[in-house]
């Protein structure tokens, strides 16, 4: 029986096995052009989304989170380092030529000690929520933020899986888990996607996930059993009442904070992402299969367009 401290040792191990695994030539390119945006304040460069689960760059967007040292030193105009610092992270469109064809990205700008905090102790689950699932370590700048990454990536994880618990009725298994903790994160922000996402991105790498899962149960505060029929792995946790009862208000909580939060994270990324409106038009589409048009009269007035582009959507029932 392995102790708490033999559990995070292998979380460790998980995300350090799949953080490292090699990427598409063309992730390198863009991240090196991002990089180049922000200067020697770059600490690290992380990957995620579904252009990491497909291993497809040259359709969608790349999504990359560059951890800085500051803001201030990442970025040469004041105003961008003080909206970022009020309201993390800063969001930037990306387009690099690669062998023939045109590689995009959008990347969000962080410092390493937000990420650090993020991960672990911010009440909303923007940061542990993202990064619980599965991403890659591109750049660091040495061996001691290696490590930090590593250790606020097993905090998400670990946050993660807590703050999913209380919500399970047992017996449940890792997917159920998954599925669950998932579609609240995603209820959380004003996202897109469809109401099977969730599994699906656990049954793009079971295996990954249920030893992950093993492993961050031990981690949490709650004692949970295991029984074990065939192959399958079904949970029952021993949590209070009143810690269920907390742990919904909270979730409803958050449902009420991120809805708040996207919208204005959404306004302020307006005036650092080149063609925002388009990209929003194309990023909903694609999740829902809505789409709403929008003049060019309107455009011209981008703030306006995105108020008009959100009623229109919600309208139409573009949002879950």
């Amino acid at each position: 029986m392995m102790n708490k401290e033999a559990h995070r040792g292998k979380v460790l191990s998980l995300l350090q096995a799949q953080t490292g695994q090699d990427l598409p030539p063309g992730i390198k390119v863009l991240v090196e052009s991002a990089r180049m945006c922000h200067g020697e304040s770059v600490r690290a460069v992380l990957f995620y989304g579904s252009c990491l689960r497909t291993g497809n760059v040259h359709e969608g967007l790349a999504d990359f989170y560059l951890l800085v040292d500051n803001y201030h030193s990442a970025f040469k105009s004041r105003a961008l380092a003080f909206f970022n610092q009020l309201l993390p992270p800063n969001v930037f469109y990306l387009e690099v030529p690669f062998q023939g064809h045109v590689l995009r990205a959008k990347y969000a700008v962080l410092t390493l000690e937000d990420f650090c905090k993020g991960t672990e102790r911010w009440f909303h689950s923007y940061l542990w929520g993202r990064f619980s699932q599965k991403c890659g370590l591109i750049y660091v700048h040495d061996d001691l933020v290696t490590n930090q990454v590593q250790e606020a990536l097993a905090n998400a994880v670990t946050t993660f899986v807590t703050r999913t618990l209380p919500q399970m009725e047992s017996p449940f298994t890792a997917r159920d888990l998954w599925a669950k903790g998932l579609s609240l994160s995603y209820r959380a922000e004003l996202r897109t996607e469809q109401p099977d996402a969730a599994a699906r991105l656990f049954d793009a790498d079971p295996g990954y996930y249920q030893e992950l899962t093993e492993a961050a149960l031990a981690d949490t505060p709650f004692a949970v059993s295991t029984e074990t029929d065939d192959t399958l792995h079904r949970y029952q946790a021993q949590i209070p009442a009143r810690t269920r009862r907390l742990s919904s208000i909270s979730w409803s909580i958050r449902t009420l904070q991120g809805k708040i939060l996207s919208v204005l994270r959404l306004l302020k990324g307006l005036f650092t992402f080149k063609g925002g409106v388009d990209y929003i038009q194309w990023k909903i589409e694609r999740h829902s299969g809505v789409r709403v048009e929008v003049g060019p009269t309107l455009r011209r007035f981008t703030p306006l367009a995105l108020v008009v582009i959100f009623w229109r959507l919600f309208r139409r029932g573009a949002f879950r």
